[in-house]
């Protein structure tokens, strides 16, 4: 009886993030008519892709028991450098590839700053934060970037049998980021660095070299998520992705992912990602305003940070006992 017992609390806090948003679910289509719809799933995916990429980089960032600040940043600074290359004549394919250059440099630029630096990534990445949305009003003199690549930005638009490119983009994101920390050497690198950074570096393994390399790899995501950003609204906008990160790191931890490090699956990160896009859309259809989402968001953040620590407890003090 016992054991079946922590069966049942295991399955609940394994899946409990999944029964929200089934609950989710029921209760906006019960409030709205119009919610339970395909029209509205695939409108859901649309919004939240963007969050989806960069809820990957962050959980990895997250699993080493850091953080980043500055992912919206680089979407938005990534968007703008695109829009003003396309529109001085450079190809959308080129400019793309220099934008997530750069991109993947910002993040390597955290990546020094908490490795070699010895700087908290709070406070490195949120320089980097401010750094780099002065930088995108600086090179666009606060105004949006417009007229570029009709073809570039029909990527938003654009779907395979029903479902946008940029949800697809989202999946093949997650999928990789899936098969690096489940599959790959690197993978077990990440949970060890965030589970003991000692214990790791005394088993041979570079962890600087893992931390440079996952605030790059966080980066680069970053500068793709402002890559289809920049194709969904038309115009490079200096302010253009303000506040993603809390949507990332809200997403992270509705997964399950320990802010300590070391403890969570990208699996769940996906889920928390989708319940972030049912919940915005479902207080929207419901007539709730901007003010009270706010207030929601962070209410959630909070219950789910405690509710992946009490898990953590849970789990460490059953291991003790058996």
């Amino acid at each position: 009886m016992k054991d079946r017992r922590n069966d049942l609390v295991n399955k609940l806090l394994d899946y409990g993030i999944l029964i929200v948003l089934l609950i989710l679910i029921i209760v906006f289509s019960i409030a709205s008519s119009n919610f339970l719809s395909i029209n509205t799933f695939v409108t859901i995916l649309r919004q939240v892709a963007i969050t989806g990429i960069t809820s990957v980089g962050m959980c990895y960032v997250i699993l080493t028991g850091g953080i980043d600040l500055s992912v919206g940043s680089i979407a938005g600074l990534t968007a703008v450098i695109a829009a003003i290359s396309m529109q001085k004549g450079f190809s959308g394919i080129v400019s793309s590839i220099f934008a997530l250059a750069l991109a993947l440099l910002f993040g390597a630029i955290n990546g020094f700053c908490v490795t070699k630096l010895n700087m908290p990534a709070l406070i490195a990445t949120l320089g980097t934060q401010q750094a780099l949305r002065g930088v995108a009003y600086i090179v666009t003199d606060g105004l949006p970037v417009h007229s570029f690549s009709k073809t570039y930005r029909n990527f938003a638009t654009a779907s395979i049998l029903g479902i946008p490119l940029m949800v697809l983009l989202m999946i093949a994101v997650f999928l990789v980021g899936k098969f690096i920390l489940e599959r790959c050497t690197f993978g077990r690198y990440v949970y060890g660095v965030g589970g003991n950074e000692e214990a790791s570096r005394l088993s041979g393994v570079n962890v600087m070299k893992v931390k440079l390399m996952i605030y790059a790899f966080a980066g680069l995501l970053s500068g793709i998520a402002g890559l289809v950003l920049l194709s969904r609204t038309n115009s490079g906008q200096p302010s253009a992705g303000d506040g993603y990160e809390m949507d990332a790191i809200t997403a992270v931890a509705l997964g399950g992912v320990s802010l300590a490090g070391g403890e969570g699956k990208i699996n769940q990160v996906m889920i928390g990602v989708v319940l972030m896009g049912v919940l915005s859309t479902g207080m929207i259809m419901c007539g709730i305003n901007d003010y009270v989402q706010r207030l929601v968001k962070g209410v959630v953040l909070i219950l789910a940070v405690a509710f992946t620590e009490f898990s953590v407890k849970v789990r460490s003090q059953r291991l003790i006992e058996k």
